[in-house]
């Protein structure tokens, strides 16, 4: 992450911000972090997503949104911030799913509180944070337990879940196009060709659209 010059924000402030802000933020230890690909090292400088992370965004949004509905999960898009009350984090995942009754945070009544599935995928300037430090974050909230991994660079996925006992384990790698992963949470089978549609030009990506 890439903080505002040095400054320490309340979380009032930054949602207060956040309203009217031209472009999302993620806040955490009372600093704020402007999210996207950065081409240099101020918000002026913040590139917005490469076409093929905004493909498999749209893909993943579609596939899923799709299989839930009229079930009792439903899925919601990068528009929808999260908080983690115990460590204090606010993001906005690619996606993410609830199952029952969506909880917001009383601060702020449109900030999710209670996924159970967080799918991100990955560029080159969120890969490591993505994989790691955010990972750790996500792990406070109680209701998750599968967390989703797509890289825009390449054919290239990973699902992490967690087990009753709560110790979190990688359960799937796929760098196939015909590679079939399964979402626990929502009993879902996803392939992954039908999450790299319209990414044709990635390195390495070599197969037939159905």
């Amino acid at each position: 992450m890439t903080a505002l010059p040095k400054k320490y924000y309340t979380p009032e402030e930054y949602l207060e911000l956040e309203e009217k802000a031209a472009y999302k933020s993620e806040y955490f230890n009372g600093q704020i972090y402007p999210m996207g690909d950065f081409e240099g090292d101020t918000p002026e400088a913040m590139a917005g997503a490469k076409p093929a992370h905004n493909a498999i965004r749209e893909n993943l949004s579609i596939e899923i949104g799709s299989f839930l509905r009229k079930k009792s999960c439903r899925s919601f898009s990068s528009d929808q911030r999260v908080f983690i009350p115990s460590n204090g984090l606010y993001t906005y995942p690619d996606l993410v799913v609830v199952c029952g009754k969506p909880e917001f945070s009383d601060v702020q009544t449109n900030s999710l509180t209670n996924p159970v599935l967080i799918v991100e995928v990955l560029s080159q300037s969120t890969a490591n944070y993505d994989r790691g430090e955010k990972f750790e974050l996500f792990r406070d909230i109680p209701t998750f337990r599968e967390y989703l991994l797509i890289d825009s660079r390449r054919v290239w996925a990973e699902l992490w879940r967690k087990s009753n006992e709560g110790i979190w384990s990688l359960v799937f790698e796929g760098k196939s196009p015909e590679s079939l992963l399964f979402l626990e949470t929502i009993g879902m089978e996803l392939l992954l060709s039908d999450l790299y549609v319209n990414t044709e030009d990635l390195p390495e990506t070599v197969f037939e659209i159905r």
